[in-house]
């Protein structure tokens, strides 16, 4: 096999695992929560390389400690979970940036951690997607329900008896899982694009919840062939491809939606004439 279709192997993996996760950050309102996450392992990433150990290991170690702190600073009285993510986001952003800059003879660029290298993925580092694929997918098979009840109904969802923390923190580990594991592939700066635009693609090209998963885990892998033969064909950057891949899908699908709407709407209004 060679780089380009293990490259090619590996988006498809991360397509389908961003559209898995993807579909919790737009239905739970995560997005500036993920943005902060794929700004909060690029420290832990710039700690790995300074320890020679794989970039998952400081990314996960990071993140885990820093969705704690969100967490924590989320339950602060009259501090909602959006200023927690913002102060973790320029934390995070900020301590990668000095560690790398205290350590100028690192052999790993600055670029790297925040863009990814996917034609350069390691056999190890494929094999961490597939394992969080597999992971995530069992979670949303037993769990799926749940989420999706806590998602849209808070207060009923705690009337019926289920506990909001444990969806939250479901949630919250497996969108740290994604950006972890695809950090080596896209980058921790790009992966917020994977995560959030093919989902958000998805719901404006339908409203059946039931549609909206498989349709995202498809754009998702759609965005990253379409931006890899397209990294190829006009020498781009890898990570960079995909993301803008990943923005031009929902842009097209937002498009189609509002047309699709304003359809709608004229066949309404000449049905009521």
């Amino acid at each position: 096999m060679s780089l380009f279709d293990q490259a090619l192997v590996a988006g498809v993996l991360i397509g389908l695992l961003s559209g898995l996760v993807g579909t919790l950050v737009v239905l739970r309102r995560r997005a500036f929560f993920t943005v902060a996450l794929t700004h909060a392992t690029f420290p832990g990433g710039v700690v790995a390389a300074i320890l020679g150990v794989n970039i998952v290991i400081g990314a996960a170690a990071m993140g885990l400690l820093l969705v704690a702190l969100m967490l924590a600073l989320g339950r602060i009285r009259r501090q909602g979970r959006q200023v927690a993510a913002g102060i973790v986001l320029s934390f995070g952003y900020a301590l990668g940036m000095f560690l790398h800059t205290l350590n100028p003879q690192l052999p790993t660029k600055v670029e790297s951690f925040l863009t990814g290298s996917i034609l350069g993925l390691s056999t190890t580092n494929l094999l961490l997607i597939v394992i969080a694929l597999v992971v995530t997918s069992a979670v949303l098979l037993l769990l799926w329900k749940e989420l999706l009840f806590s998602s849209f109904d808070r207060p009923g969802f705690v009337a019926a008896g289920y506990r909001e923390g444990r969806a939250e923190v479901i949630s919250l580990l497996l969108i740290t899982a994604a950006v972890v594991v695809t950090m080596p592939a896209i980058g921790s700066i790009l992966a917020i694009a994977m995560l959030a635009a093919p989902a958000a693609a998805a719901r404006a090209l339908t409203r059946n919840v039931a549609w909206m998963l498989p349709l995202a885990c498809l754009l998702g892998a759609l965005a990253a062939v379409v931006g890899l033969y397209a990294s190829l064909r006009f020498d781009l950057a890898a990570g960079g491809a995909i993301a803008l891949a990943a923005a031009g899908i929902f842009v097209l699908a937002r498009v189609a939606g509002a047309a699709r709407e304003a359809l709608a709407r004229r066949a309404a209004a000449r049905v009521g004439a």
